[in-house]
């Protein structure tokens, strides 16, 4: 067969073409249409600065330029442009269409061609007293060079005058400021000004040295390569000052898209494409007015809760108290914590009263993306502060999220926590915490083990399993992982987790062999995988492998899926849906049906080839029979979901599952399934 697998980069953009479709489903409320639209762009500039980076440096590498990989990225380069214009295109039509709604709800957003004699006042108060201190302007020459900081949103001012050229300067969107100005309210009517639009209002302000004939302003945004490749060549410095100084170099690296306003002048353009030196090779996109879209993620509420998903409250977690010992309760039995509809405050709580605990000797935690303000961070203090062995293993290297990593390294330092950085060549992308209590003159484990990050902030919209235990068989291969953490070159062995990047192909594909096997010898066999990505080549090509042998497979995959699902003699068993929904689906599950006697993991790992084997990564089992039962169904409910799953196949691609069954809404029916528990 000539594809077996779907491109990836490809398969990434159909995955935000999913996140598009919930801005343009006039069900989801309107204001959360807008932030769906903000995820839309954010997920775009990402994969502007990582994946299509990766490919235009292979499309431009120094190797025979007609060779195969070279023609066939500069082909990708092209496809992928392609798509995200028609994507783009479809963004500004609904951005249109929401306008249209917000209007018939009294909100409008004008520009700076609309403002009325009663809002000049307060818009040229709010310039000079917010904006104008905040504005960074650069008047442009031909000659000099000038560094153009990466995704950053700014105008292009083009001055023309009559007896001299044409003058350019840029105007940086200032990023401390809400992008979004509403403007006093005095009928019913609410009016909204991009600050874009203010400083529009206001160039004559900004530029009255000039004596131009005539000014306008475009917007411009660039988009830079983001990957950070450490070398070991200066010895000298320290692994965290290496880190600093490259996402300080990310800054200036070189630039692979370039968005610019489609009315902007030919001269105009021209000028900025030869001051960033752009390429063939990089993405030129014709947009609308207005580009960094991003921002409308964080467009404001104003006081109109009519128009957004009605509020839930997190749960309490059956039987488990968080104003009694938590430490005493799971000593008796292990719980389940599954955010947002549990309370991230459980896990908050059992590092506050493991830090004042008398008899808690030390804290081991692994550490990956964390929230600005993090109590987690605050409890782990309090533990050192008491005296408290405390060790954080922190990823220095979690994208995007590497300065503010630094930071909070630097505070833990200073806090008298013992900190390790990584291990060369990979990621510590495990979510694992292991506390040492000493109970009747021995040391008992107790910790948890998760599927997502420790962070308050993402844990209100991101769904993630954390298990609660004092099992002490795999908190012991926890406290394994942390021995590896501190001493690379010896391989642990692990009775109960499966750990990257040493064991966790190797026991999958055992796992996949006995249910294979099964299937052969005419027992029941199946294997449900819930997944953000499924990338790796040779694990695709072994659910291939136990499709072709009977093997029943369904998976649920938010994002990337390279395989390719329900063709004959390949993938006829196996099914993928993907569930796009108010909360970002984030867990891993590796479900095995076992003869009967199921097998269920929660996993930080996804199966791509940098979770297997170019990461730490743990899989937990889950022995407890309530809990296991409790994951169980909720993947059930997801996999009956007909109302917000899409099928991820050639011929129905992204399209809704649609069927005469009883409406399932999976993440609603999800709450409504932990309440009547609680009840």
């Amino acid at each position: 067969m000539k594809n077996r697998y779907i491109n990836r980069e490809i398969s990434w953009l159909d995955f935000n073409a999913r996140v598009l479709q919930e801005a343009s489903d006039i069900e989801v409320p309107i204001i959360e249409r807008l932030r769906f639209l903000g995820i839309f762009s954010n997920n775009l500039d990402e994969f502007f600065q990582v994946r299509y980076a990766t490919v235009k440096r292979i499309a431009e590498s120094v190797v025979d330029k007609n060779n195969s990989k070279n023609k066939k990225a500069i082909n990708l380069l092209d496809q992928i442009t392609n798509k995200v214009i028609r994507l783009q295109t479809k963004s500004s039509k609904i951005l249109d269409s929401i306008q249209l709604s917000l209007k018939k709800e009294g909100i409008y957003f004008i520009n700076e061609n609309e403002v009325k004699d009663s809002q000049k006042d307060f818009l040229k108060d709010f310039f000079i007293r917010k904006i104008s201190p905040a504005l960074v302007t650069i008047i442009l020459s031909k000659r000099k060079k000038y560094d153009f900081t990466d995704n950053k949103a700014f105008l292009i001012a083009n001055m023309s005058f009559k007896t001299q050229e044409n003058i350019h300067a840029i105007v940086e969107i200032p990023e401390n400021i809400s992008r979004f100005v509403v403007l006093p309210k005095k009928t019913n009517k609410q009016y909204i000004m991009l600050i874009d639009d203010i400083i529009r209002y206001h160039l004559n302000i900004i530029f009255s040295y000039f004596n131009y004939n005539r000014i306008d302003a475009h917007m411009v945004k660039i988009t830079r390569d983001a990957e950070i490749d450490i070398d070991d060549i200066d010895l000298s410095k320290s692994y965290i000052k290496k880190i600093s100084e490259y996402v300080r170099k990310r800054k200036y690296s070189n630039p692979v898209r370039l968005v610019y306003d489609k009315s902007i002048s030919k001269s105009t353009l021209e000028f900025i494409i030869k001051k960033l030196k752009i390429t063939s090779n990089d993405s030129l996109i014709p947009g609308a007015r207005y580009h960094q879209r991003r921002d409308y993620m964080d467009f404001p509420d104003l006081s109109r809760s009519d128009l957004l998903y009605k509020r839930k409250q997190p749960l309490n977690i059956e039987d488990f108290y968080i104003e009694s010992n938590l430490l005493t309760q799971i000593s008796n039995k292990d719980f389940l914590m599954y955010t947002p509809y549990h309370s991230f405050s459980y896990l908050v709580a059992f590092l506050r009263q493991s830090a004042i605990d008398p008899n808690v000797r030390s804290i081991k935690i692994t550490l990956y993306r964390l929230s600005k303000n993090s109590n987690v961070i605050s409890s782990l203090i309090n533990a050192a502060k008491n005296g408290k062995k405390v060790l954080v293993q922190i990823e220095l290297q979690a994208r995007f999220d590497e300065e503010n990593n630094i930071r909070i390294a630097e505070i833990l330092k200073l806090a008298g926590v013992e900190l390790i950085f990584g291990i060369k060549g990979l990621k510590v992308h495990s979510k694992i915490c292991l506390i040492e209590r000493k109970e009747n003159n021995s040391i008992k484990f107790y910790g948890f083990i998760s599927t997502g990050n420790f962070n308050e902030s993402t844990a209100k919209v991101y769904t993630d399993f954390t298990l609660f235990t004092s099992n002490q068989g795999i908190l012991k291969d926890v406290s394994k992982v942390f021995e590896f953490l501190k001493v690379n070159y010896k391989i642990q062995k692990y009775k109960h987790l499966i750990v990257s990047p040493h064991y966790t192909s190797s026991l999958l594909f055992s796992l996949i062999d006995n249910e294979i096997q099964n299937s052969i010898n005419g027992k029941k066999s199946q294997i449900i995988l819930k997944l953000n990505s499924l990338t790796s080549h040779r694990f695709i090509d072994k659910l291939y492998e136990a499709s072709n042998h009977g093997v029943k497979i369904k998976l649920i995959i938010r994002g990337i899926c390279c395989l390719i699902p329900n063709l004959k003699d390949l993938s006829k068993n196996i099914e993928v849906i993907s569930i796009v929904d108010r909360y970002l689906e984030h867990p891993r599950v590796y479900i095995f049906e076992n003869g009967g006697d199921k097998k269920v993991y929660i996993s930080s790992a996804d199966l791509m080839t940098r979770n297997l084997d170019n990461r730490v990564e743990v899989a937990c089992p889950i022995y407890q029979k309530d809990l296991k039962k409790q994951i169980l169904d909720t993947i059930e409910i997801s996999l009956n979901d007909n109302v917000k799953s899409r099928y991820i196949n050639l011929n129905k691609q992204n399209e809704f599952v649609e069927n005469k069954n009883k409406k399932v809404r999976s993440q609603w029916d999800t709450y409504d399934y932990f309440y009547k528990i609680n009840r």
